[in-house]
């Protein structure tokens, strides 16, 4: 049982501690909390490459610069990018990286000695998690700390022995464990009351581990988790009158290294000083336990917010708005200052592990003011070094502001593109891990790129609707702006001969630009552009026409419409249109791509919203495949087809995104689920996906969590965990309730060959031949039969044309395995939904006295066999089925 926690008039919280008290341990046993020399990481890590993962994280962009920045040790930081914490060892250009969340990483702390790094999250699941910092071991995993919310602000004791956690939610919670012990639950919690406010920031008293603090910008609150309960009361509001004059919001809390004291630091530039509210007639409380802390004084310290406010060995540091560090005595005298006022608000200090004590140092002896170098990490982004024993300081990283939504590879060299929402670009050399070039533009972010096929351009889409083309090397502008668009740019490509260059704006308008030579020098100039969609535009495809060399460009739009381009007959302000086509009857089609050409006739593949992928005949547009998608929790955002391998020339691959995974698809593209598998990459949601010109690499864009992401694909790896889902038809039987050895087959199996014996007359007297196969017009039946029920729209006995290109003979039965895998591919991902029935008793159905929508059984019948597709009403066997339903 957990111990009874009270409020007493200091802001403390009391408990009783359960549980022995000893060495700290963990999955490696006692420990001493050892020093180890400089470089422990590097001979630590793993140095292989995962031999068993189809895609491994290699290398990671950016980070949460909302999380502070760790100095491990010189020229070794730990931060947090999404749901993986990196420990970046920028002297040797390495990254290690500890992946265990699902969910974006919300907060961190680390031990003293370094030793120890505690993460959590927030979203589904929460966890606390405890690594091992010198290894990237998980030694321990907390489940359920705080479901429906998670984490907001984690600490680890100076002693490492204790976290506490506060929960994000709107009734926080407080939680104390002791992560070395093997028990489930917290030592002691306690629920906030909300006039507290959002307490968003905890730290240990690093003199006593039982004592701890939180603040919000409104209240402090101070814990003690040992001794008896005190009397509940009502902590006072600190509020202007207390002093006098304006407090400001509070912003960070520490301890002062007298044992009594603590401090506050505030958005007026001013710091809190608490004080031990002693009770009367007492010259000392028995055993040093507090029963209360009392604001005493409030110290104007600058005019600047302070943002950061921490207690270092004999000094008080502090950090602000405008790039400032300033080094305080125990009684907040100036000591030294070093402004990086080009920096920006200071989100982080933290400073290099403290030196080993020599041998017969005291560590109570008094030494003279010598501050370590430390690491400087602002809220734009930026990490900067500090040597503290002059003025030089340099800058570590400098990374996107805000969204990366897009990112491109160069079709020739190991260069990525990446642009932000901050107007930042930046390309990158993905082998050397260099930052080759960057360029800033402040008057709009950037929302798309696109190199041209060779390499010599890179074309640029902005959120303010204008379009750059620059060269790839400088980033300077090769041509005119183009402000053609009254909307952000989304979707910008060249053509395979970059005659053309097309874009798609968010007025789902596409606009089209054309090469010239101006002055000797290759250019483009606007074409047209048209309203050709009436929602959203999710890809525009450029491509080469079968019977020449032209380009054509294709659209595919939310309306479900992929409208194809007449490029040559187009002139200056008018884009002509082919063809249009509807894709979809239900499902909204989300991404596009050219199919691999594995036969003589060629395929347009579309991805759609209810994980089915489509093959459409690229000159007819009729849909001739309908396949089972990958099923990771959402549909296929974006898809790319990789380039040819030089290791498997004759086999293709499909890289992908989905709302927050990354994936690889094994073409061609049949419905089996094991040739395809997904890993978590942005949690909070990817925004694009790029393809290294060699195969090599998957990069994704996180958007809002402002990360890039580098896998390393393993295609042995995905071919291997293919082959150990069966082969043939085995895959399919596990897709069906129950297996092959199931109901659920052996009725399928009943139905197939009743239709088998129909077919060749049930009242035939003589012997009966009976092939293996049925009549392509029975496969409908069948399907009804089994439950589902699709519409003429599915054009299900499309199949009968997959041989005519290459025998120009038309397919007439089907037999019991291709049946299978016919009915696999089409019918609902996830079955029928009740969502769905009661969305079509919405529309179809009437109020009855209770207020809730039915429908008689006649009326729905009539409905069925009159109003819905028209040769469902004339097929008797589908009209038998429908009367057999239950309601």
């Amino acid at each position: 049982m957990l111990p009874d926690l009270t409020w007493n008039h200091g802001y403390s919280i009391h408990g009783e501690s359960k549980g022995p008290c000893g060495k700290v341990r963990t999955a490696l046993g006692h420990h001493a909390l050892p020093r180890y020399p400089r470089g422990f990481w590097r001979s630590l890590f793993p140095t292989t490459k995962n031999l068993f993962s189809p895609q491994s994280l290699s290398w990671a962009l950016g980070y949460n610069s909302s999380l502070a920045v760790h100095s491990m040790e010189d020229g070794m930081l730990l931060y947090v990018c999404a749901h993986t914490v990196v420990i970046h060892d920028v002297l040797g250009s390495r990254q290690y990286h500890l992946q265990g969340h699902a969910n974006a990483v919300s907060c961190l702390c680390v031990s003293e000695d370094r030793r120890w790094v505690a993460t959590a999250d927030q979203g589904p699941d929460p966890l606390v998690i405890v690594w091992d910092a010198f290894s990237g071991i998980p030694v321990r995993t907390i489940f359920g700390s705080h479901t429906g919310s998670g984490v907001c602000a984690i600490a680890i004791s100076q002693d490492a022995k204790c976290l506490v956690t506060i929960s994000a939610g709107m009734v926080q919670r407080v939680c104390v464990w002791r992560w070395t012990y093997p028990d489930e639950s917290p030592v002691c919690d306690v629920e906030l009351s909300p006039q507290f406010g959002f307490q968003d920031f905890v730290i240990f008293n690093p003199q006593n581990p039982n004592e701890f603090v939180s603040n919000s910008k409104t209240q402090v609150i101070f814990y003690l988790w040992t001794g008896e309960p005190a009397p509940s009361t009502d902590p006072p509001l600190l509020s202007r009158q207390t002093f006098g004059s304006a407090v400001g919001h509070f912003t960070q809390s520490a301890f002062h290294f007298n044992a009594t004291q603590a401090l506050t630091g505030t958005s007026a530039g001013k710091v809190v000083v608490w004080d031990v509210e002693r009770k009367r007639g007492l010259a000392k409380e028995p055993q040093g336990r507090l029963h209360g802390m009392k604001a005493t004084k409030l110290v104007p310290m600058q005019e600047e917010s302070l943002t950061v406010l921490m207690a270092l060995e004999s000094c008080i540091v502090t950090g602000d708005v405008r790039g400032q560090v300033k080094f305080y005595n125990g009684h907040l005298q100036l000591l030294a200052c070093y402004d990086h006022s080009g920096a920006g608000p200071i989100r982080s200090i933290s400073f290099s592990k403290a030196p080993a004590d020599p041998p017969g140092a005291s560590s109570t002896s008094s030494q003279p003011f010598t501050a370590r170098n430390f690491i400087l990490s602002t809220s734009g982004a930026t990490v900067l070094r500090v040597v503290t024993d002059g003025t030089d300081f340099e800058k570590v990283m400098e990374e996107a502001k805000k969204a990366v939504t897009a990112i491109a590879c160069h079709p020739r060299q190991a260069w990525l593109a990446m642009g932000s929402h901050c107007g930042l670009l930046k390309v990158w050399d993905y082998q050397q891990h260099q930052l080759l070039m960057s360029r800033i533009f402040p008057n709009a972010g950037i929302q798309c790129l696109s190199y041209d096929p060779a390499g010599s351009f890179l074309a640029a889409g902005f959120t303010d609707g204008t379009v750059h083309v620059l060269d790839a090397i400088s980033l300077l502008l090769c041509c005119e702006v183009f402000r053609f668009s009254r909307g952000p740019i989304t979707h910008i490509h060249f053509s395979h001969d970059s005659e053309y260059l097309a874009t798609a704006d968010e007025k789902y308008a596409v606009t089209v630009y054309k090469r010239v030579l101006q002055n000797e020098r290759r250019c483009w100039e606007h074409l047209a552009g048209l309203h050709s969609h009436y929602k959203p535009i999710r890809s525009i495809l450029f491509g080469i026409q079968l019977d020449g060399s032209e380009p054509r460009l294709l659209s595919l739009g939310e309306d479900r419409q992929l409208i194809e381009y007449d490029l040559s007959s187009s002139s200056k302000d008018q884009l002509v249109v082919l063809h249009r086509h509807r894709v979809e009857q239900a499902a909204v089609p989300l991404c596009l791509a050219w199919y691999p050409q594995f036969s003589t006739e060629s395929f347009i593949l579309t991805a759609n919203s209810c994980y089915k992928m489509k093959l459409y005949n690229a000159t007819t547009k009729m849909c001739r495949k309908t396949l089972l998608g990958p099923t990771y929790g959402s549909p296929l955002e974006k898809m790319q087809i990789l380039p040819k391998s030089a290791a498997q020339p004759q086999k293709h691959y499909l890289a992908y995104i989905t709302k927050d995974k990354v994936g690889l698809q094994i073409m061609p593209i049949d419905g089996n689920p094991h040739k395809s598998s997904a890993f978590i990459c942005h949690p909070d949601g990817a925004s694009d996906l790029a393809v290294s010109y060699d195969a090599r690499c998957i990069f994704t864009a996180g958007g809002s969590d402002r990360t890039v992401l580098k896998w390393e694909v393993n295609l042995n790896a995905l071919e291997a965990a293919a082959s150990l889902g069966g082969e043939d038809l085995v895959p399919f039987y596990r897709l069906l309730e129950g297996g092959q050895d199931g109901e659920f087959f052996r009725e399928l199996e009943d139905y197939f060959y009743y239709v088998q014996l129909h077919s060749y007359g049930i009242d035939m007297p003589e012997t009966r031949q009976v092939s293996k196969y049925i009549p392509l017009e029975e496969i409908p039946s069948v399907m009804r039969a089994m439950g589902f029920y699709p519409s003429e729209e599915e054009q299900m006995c499309n199949i009968k044309f997959s041989e005519y290109v290459d025998t120009g003979e038309q397919v007439t039965k089907i037999n019991l395995g291709d049946f299978i895998k016919l009915y696999i591919n089409h019918r609902p991902a996830f079955g029928l939904s009740m969502k769905t029935i009661q969305r079509a008793f919405q529309v179809l159905g009437y109020d009855n006295e209770n207020g809730d929508k039915v429908t008689d059984r006649g009326d729905l019948l009539s409905l069925l066999q009159c109003r819905g597709d028209q040769p469902l009403a004339g097929n008797k066997h589908c009209v038998q089925i429908s009367q057999d339903i239950r309601l």
